[in-house]
């Protein structure tokens, strides 16, 4: 079977957004380098990447039948996997991301990564097999990206401080509104919807400008508070364009776009929180995102 199918199933591409997502709550965690912090940092972004890939095949799994009428081209409508290979894949990632998950629960000596773990198991589930074609699903889907942040920062062992709680928030907010705008991505958008979707977006990441008022950042309040504007414009600039022209390739792009710009809004928490070595590691992220995006469809 070509590799390429199996690639464009998992959506490789899409998967280094969720670790950037899990290396900015580890980050905020900022626990002392050892070779225990390397294992549990090893074993939570294993259980992120593995809930990530195990979404983006039951995502396929159980849409097999609408990917039959409107894109025949994935590799399970066309043939190139089949569903009980798929069913296979999916199930065991979602298996392995639960292990993971409560490895790392063992090593920080708490149950929290554990709990946070099953709770991500289940929103996919969730997810998949309930929500996603509902006004829940955008939600969900935030859950599920919101509860990833939180993994990362489970590892800690203090309390979720009210700006960690505003930081996944807005993460999963961000999400919502992606996943509302790409909604329709098959057919063509409706602008109104797509408006609304745009507005979600921009609220989650404007949210982090209230960031200094809970958490130490290596910035001045209004320095802060002028990036993160920037980066809703940068944001809401590209949404526009797929509002102007409603069109499945060009809502496809700007979805891509937004998706992508996920690293580079967690690059910037991390930059704020922890300084620019650990937002470069998180930003790294972003280059096997876009050389894979080439070859690799991402929504």
């Amino acid at each position: 079977m070509p590799m390429i199918a199996y690639l464009q199933l998992l959506r490789l591409p899409n998967l280094f957004t969720a670790m950037a997502g899990l290396l900015m709550g580890f980050f905020w965690a900022h626990l002392p380098w050892s070779t225990d912090t390397v294992v549990v940092l090893c074993l939570v972004l294993s259980a992120s990447s593995f809930f990530y890939l195990a979404g983006m095949v039951l995502n396929d799994w159980f849409d097999l039948e609408i990917d039959r009428r409107e894109r025949p081209h994935r590799p399970l409508p066309s043939g190139r996997i089949s569903q009980a290979t798929a069913a296979r894949l999916g199930w065991g990632l979602w298996g392995l991301g639960i292990l993971a998950g409560w490895g790392a629960s063992l090593a920080v000596g708490h149950w929290r990564t554990g709990l946070i773990a099953t709770a991500l198991a289940a929103a996919i589930v969730s997810y998949n097999g309930l929500t996603k074609s509902t006004w829940f699903g955008p939600l969900n889907m935030g859950v599920c990206r919101m509860l990833n942040v939180l993994l990362g920062m489970s590892v800690a062992d203090r309390a979720f401080s009210e700006g960690a709680w505003l930081i996944a928030s807005a993460v999963g907010i961000y999400i919502v509104g992606i996943t509302w705008f790409a909604r329709r991505e098959a057919e063509g958008g409706r602008r109104l919807e797509m408006i609304g979707a745009m507005v979600v977006m921009v609220a989650g990441i404007l949210l982090l400008t209230q960031l200094p008022q809970f958490e130490s950042v290596r910035l001045a309040a209004d320095q802060w508070m002028l990036f993160v504007a920037v980066l809703a414009a940068l944001v809401a600039l590209q949404c526009r364009r797929a509002v102007l022209r409603p069109t499945p390739e060009q809502m496809q792009t700007v979805v891509r776009l937004c998706l992508f710009s996920l690293v580079l809004i967690d690059a910037s928490v991390t930059m704020a929180l922890r300084g620019p070595i650990c937002a470069l590691v998180v930003l790294g992220l972003l280059l096997p995102t876009l050389v894979l995006g080439r070859w690799v469809y991402s929504t």
